[in-house]
């Protein structure tokens, strides 16, 4: 044990050649693949880096997400599965290197790109700018970063090899002046080894910073690659695929993305002969659990959120089992090692099993158990009320006089509208809806509004323009309603609701409990397929979103979760409650239905 601290504590060197790495002075070419820390059980952080190992993988890529650190301004959180710490030290102890990415913008198919939601409150704050208030919020995070993680930099005896600044940059914008403030602020945060910047191909030129490296994203012909860099940096090298795109992540209600293992291993062979360093992005994608899935928007597209599995149809599946594509790459790696190096034996799959229906005993109405709630003239946005993520309820009373048209500008981005408790309709912004008829009885009637948050937009130019809840103004035919009680229901903790089994209406969205025994733990799927739309906690961890229009119908249930005995299951259904829950072996992520 003592020499192997010692391995872990010995200090290393990492440099650029002209056309090559050098660690130790010795050419070293990485062959490393993307997983991100929150997307695996803390507990399954050390099994996923020794299935990397066991493909041939000797360096891991991951994202640092901004918006997990400080999910309120001023408010660090690095612990449980925001230790990144912990996970670059596993992998060093497990015989990785890493890349660190803590951009801060991060992509990734993630909640506002991984920006806090709070930005949006800080008057005239523009991200990815030279705006005096977004540099001060991000050089107080990134020096947060950096007491964490600089330490743990190859040339202080960790194992990070190189560090991101900013993130396909030249996808957003071109400015010089800002990239070198990046460069400056994370030299103070402690980030004094070596720094790079990653664009795709047709945006490298202006998202890279004079000085560093720039890697490219998304080209795999080798010649084009060492072109495009050497275009870009004196001439030299050395040449960095930073993502490589094996595959593709899934959006709500369209089909999933796979791609044989036969058309990229030829790929990856040509760019292993040429001597180029790689990161697959991803080596294993994991699961988007909590509320954290990002989402795509462009002019004259619909509104396009993620779903939570992000397979990706990765090397590494969702459970962390390998699939053909593993093999297939971990053959192609193996021509490439050095001579008498040696790959691990591949880990077996992990088991999987399916369980007996789950009885949801218990169940409590969504309007049974309201907060206090805050009251104003016009609807509020989750910003306006400080609140992240889940859901908010508006409501108003109104006068019935039969059928009448209900209007709802600036929905983001999904609605469950509620007739004196009971639900009358729903509104989709994927779908472009922002209104529909109601019978309304004659009469005061009580309207209720519930807005789920289905995720910030994580890349383009609309990522200034991201508030949640009713953005807009809500017309009954051509009157303005005002009056509202809102309610936040961000549904980040659960444990003070207060379930019975009698007197629930199922006629609107209803939260559902139940209980299970295990005499033995393995991973298994919930299958969703026959509810209609929300999240599932397994003792208290929330498992993440499904919704019936697919292509995902079940939800990831990690044995790290799991326990003998007594586990508890929480639903929340905003439009189809089920009475019970049933478990298959396997994933099925690949129905759409409308």
């Amino acid at each position: 044990m003592a020499g192997n601290i010692r391995a872990q504590q010995a200090k290393h060197t990492f440099a650029l050649a002209d056309s090559v790495f050098l660690l130790d002075g010795k050419p070293f070419q990485m062959i490393s693949g993307e997983m991100h820390y929150p997307r695996i059980p803390r507990e399954a952080w050390r099994a996923r880096m020794k299935m990397a190992k066991a493909m041939g993988l000797n360096t891991i890529g991951t994202y640092v997400f901004w918006n997990l650190h400080e999910p309120q301004k001023g408010k660090f959180d690095f612990t449980g599965n925001n230790d990144i710490a912990e996970f670059v030290k596993i992998a060093q102890q497990e015989g990785l290197w890493v890349i660190l990415r803590p951009s801060p913008y991060v992509c990734a198919e993630w909640e506002f790109g991984g920006y806090p939601y709070w930005l949006q409150n800080e008057k005239g704050l523009v991200v990815r700018s030279k705006e005096t208030q977004y540099l001060k919020e991000y050089e107080t995070y990134i020096k947060e970063v950096g007491k964490i993680l600089a330490p743990l930099q190859i040339n202080h005896g960790g194992n990070v090899l190189m560090v991101q600044i900013e993130n396909e940059y030249g996808s957003y914008g071109s400015d010089k002046d800002y990239l070198a403030i990046n460069q400056k602020m994370f030299k103070e945060a402690g980030f004094d080894g070596l720094l790079y910047t990653c664009d795709p191909a047709a945006d490298l030129m202006k998202g890279y910073l004079p000085g560093l490296l720039p890697a490219v994203n998304g080209l795999d012909d080798p010649k084009k690659v060492k072109q495009l860099v050497r275009e870009n940096h004196n001439g030299k090298g050395p040449f960095y695929i930073a993502e490589w795109y094996p595959a593709w992540f899934d959006w709500w209600g369209t089909p999933h993305h796979t791609v044989p293992a036969e058309k990229y291993a030829g790929r990856l062979d040509s760019v292993l002969a040429a001597g180029i360093s790689i990161n697959m992005y991803m080596f294993h994608g994991g699961t988007t659990r909590d509320f954290m899935n990002g989402a795509n928007y462009k002019d004259g597209t619909p509104y396009e959120p993620q779903i939570s599995s992000y397979d990706y149809d990765a090397p590494l599946d969702e459970a962390g089992n390998p699939t053909p594509k593993f093999i297939a790459f971990r053959n192609v790696i193996q021509k490439h090692l050095a001579p008498g190096v040696t790959m691990p034996a591949v880990p077996a799959a992990k088991p999987a099993m399916a369980i007996p229906a789950v009885k949801l005993t218990a169940a409590v109405n969504i309007l049974q158990h309201l907060p206090k709630p805050v009251n104003n003239s016009l609807p509020l946005t989750f910003e306006d009320l400080q609140q992240d993520y889940g859901y908010v309820l508006y409501r108003t009373q109104v006068k019935g006089n039969g059928n009448e048209k209900l209007t709802i500008k600036g929905l983001r981005d999904y609605a469950v509208i509620m007739v004196n408790g009971k639900t009358a309709g729903t509104l989709d912004r994927r779908l472009n809806q922002d209104s529909l008829n109601l019978n309304l009885p004659k009469g005061s009637v009580t309207l209720d509004i519930l807005v789920e948050n289905l995720g910030r937009i994580n890349f383009g130019k609309y990522l200034l323009q991201n508030k949640k809840g009713i953005t807009g103004s809500v017309m009954l035919n051509n009157s303005e309603l005002k009056g509202w009680q809102i309610y936040s229901l961000p549904m980040a903790n659960i444990n003070h609701l207060k379930f019975g089994s009698t007197g629930v209406n199922y006629t609107s969205p209803t939260l559902q409990k139940g209980s299970f025994t295990l005499s033995e733990v393995k991973d298994t799927y919930f299958n969703m397929s026959d509810w209609g739309k929300g999240v599932v906690w397994i003792n208290g961890h929330n498992l993440g979103r499904y919704w019936r229009v697919g292509p995902q119908q079940t939800l990831y249930v990690p044995a790290e979760w799991l326990k003998k005995g007594r586990n508890e299951v929480v639903v929340f259904d905003m439009i189809k409650p089920g009475k019970n829950i049933v478990s298959v072996d396997k994933p099925i992520l690949d129905q759409v239905r409308q």
